[in-house]
């Protein structure tokens, strides 16, 4: 099993920065992918941004220029940061990895408030 530990997040004013960190341990040999979701209230969970074990990445539309996610491989981290944020950024961040197969763990989830 994979366990995920997040960090980071919190409130700040629109056109700020945050940095998530999510920290895996346990049977980490199986990790391919790592990435980021979000969940708004009242909304469906949606990737953010996501990355392989190879560095390639991918963003959601939405966050393109503003945010960017990074691995490191020999820490077992993935970083997610968030610039120029916007109210429309508020929701649970949630760290995700995944094998070939599917999803291994989810995070806890941690709160990202930009207020306007």
């Amino acid at each position: 099993q994979v366990q995920l530990v997040e960090s980071g997040g919190g409130l700040v004013q629109a056109g700020g920065s945050l940095r998530l960190s999510c920290a895996a341990s346990g049977s980490i040999f199986s990790i391919n992918a790592m990435g980021w979701y979000r969940q708004a209230l009242g909304k469906e969970r949606e990737l953010v941004a996501s990355i392989t074990s190879g560095g390639t990445t991918s963003y959601a539309d939405s966050v393109k220029d503003r945010f960017t996610i990074s691995r490191d491989n020999a820490k077992n981290t993935v970083a997610l940061q968030m610039n120029t944020l916007k109210p429309e950024d508020t929701a649970v961040y949630y760290c995700n990895v995944r094998s070939g197969l599917g999803t291994l763990a989810w995070g806890q989830g941690t709160q990202v408030t930009v207020s306007s």
